[in-house]
């Protein structure tokens, strides 16, 4: 009753402010760059990044959006991989592939910095990355809730590289999401998770912290970290 309850509370506070996700079309909504990509042309060193922005319009309140962007050495772009779902209208596959500013804004949406590698080592972890981008098994196939989604697809690739450290938002609808399997890491590749098909999940990690998911919405705490995550809200304390 106390998540409930506190979910209720959450609701209401961004119902105050319901303004902030759907205000605007999706057509004329700023894909503007906010200033946290380290400019290529300056950084010649091997670069990953992981971003989380909330979706567009009346989801935004309650999900989220990531996505992976890397950038090998002395590379004058930055590759971004993620997965969008009305791709499958055109096309056999919701995996995107794009060069772009990787800290765009998603749809009018600021992009917060979940991780970030660079310098030494860095390349090996793209070349990782990779590896897992072109192995991720639901591809052909998009549902924005219980999963796969594009949640779905950046644990994936975080949990085959868990030196990025992910620390999804609780907002990261999907990043439970374990298809048949029922036990694996935490999403960010370190500890352990249970899963029924991300509708009921229990995570435990050095990352995460202590979370409950419950028909996708999450419950966190963090004790070594402090931090609070609740679902609408998102996560409550400093960034790592």
């Amino acid at each position: 009753m106390a998540g409930v309850a506190l979910t209720v509370a959450a609701a209401v506070l961004v119902s105050v402010h319901a303004g902030r996700a759907g205000a605007q079309d999706w057509r004329s909504a700023s894909r503007e760059p906010v200033g946290l990509a380290p400019d290529p042309a300056l950084h010649r060193e091997p670069i990953v990044q992981v971003y989380g922005a909330r979706t567009w319009g009346w989801r935004g309140r309650f999900g989220s959006h990531t996505w992976i962007a890397v950038k090998p050495a002395a590379a004058e772009a930055y590759t971004v991989y993620e997965v969008i779902g009305w791709k499958l209208r055109w096309s056999d596959s919701a995996l995107s592939v794009t060069q772009r500013e990787p800290d765009a804004r998603w749809y009018g949406n600021a992009p917060q910095l979940l991780a970030e590698q660079r310098g030494a080592g860095t390349a090996e972890l793209i070349a990782r990355i990779e590896k897992a981008v072109s192995e991720y098994p639901h591809a052909r196939e998009y549902s924005a809730w219980p999963g796969p989604n594009s949640n779905t697809f950046t644990a994936w690739v975080a949990r085959a590289v868990p030196e990025l450290k992910v620390d999804f938002p609780p907002t990261a609808i999907g990043k439970d999401y374990l298809a048949d399997r029922v036990l694996d890491s935490a999403p960010s590749g370190s500890g352990f998770q249970f899963s029924l098909k991300g509708l009921l999940a229990l995570t435990a990690s050095g990352v995460e912290g202590l979370e409950l998911s419950v028909l996708g919405l999450t419950f966190g705490i963090h004790p070594f970290d402090p931090a609070l995550k609740l679902p609408v809200v998102g996560r409550l304390g400093p960034m790592r």
